[in-house]
């Protein structure tokens, strides 16, 4: 299962205007992961962290992999990177991370890697690809009750059925779980 895992403000931005290196969630952002403060809790929030780092591989977004310092090369556990770019003469990504220009290859490989796991997608653009390509099957919004008023936002121009498959209510953060419709 390829699931997007994505912080949310109300007004449907990911980060806050002029998300850079330095300022990577940009003006304000960073307020989008207030909820992960309660992370190592017993509640809601703990429970859909828990969730995430459960996860056999990741497939990100070049912006979004180097805005977050390459993770160091490990996400999490160790579970191989998959990194969407339209790049082609890229040097070597640090650990277990690897460079796909094919969305459809690097999701092929992804789901290959993850074995009985889910995979963990990350970045806006990222998203949009994979939804795009008919890959993405589920969607995980955490949606934080802020409006940051501008920024990136998660999803642009596209119109797409969703099924909603679960609402829990967090600590700062309401997480809504929904099947993509193919």
């Amino acid at each position: 299962m390829i699931r997007l895992y994505m912080s949310m403000s109300l007004d449907g931005f990911i980060t806050g205007p002029d998300d850079r290196p330095g300022q990577e969630l940009g003006r304000g952002g960073g307020r989008l992961f207030n909820w992960l403060d309660d992370r190592h809790g017993t509640g809601v929030n703990a429970q859909i962290y828990a969730e995430a780092l459960a996860t056999g591989a990741v497939i990100a977004g070049r912006r979004t992999f180097d805005l977050a310092g390459q993770w160091n090369g490990d996400h999490h556990d160790g579970v191989p990177i998959h990194i969407l770019t339209h790049q082609t003469d890229l040097p070597s990504p640090p650990g277990t991370a690897r460079y796909y220009n094919d969305v459809t290859t690097c999701a092929t490989e992804a789901r290959a890697a993850a074995g009985d796991r889910d995979i963990l997608v990350h970045g806006a653009g990222t998203a949009q690809s994979l939804l795009a390509a008919g890959q993405l099957d589920e969607i995980e919004v955490h949606l934080v009750p802020v409006l940051l008023g501008s920024g990136r936002r998660l999803f642009d121009d596209q119109y797409v059925e969703l099924e909603p498959l679960r609402q829990l209510k967090g600590q700062d953060a309401t997480h809504l779980r929904y099947r993509v419709l193919k």
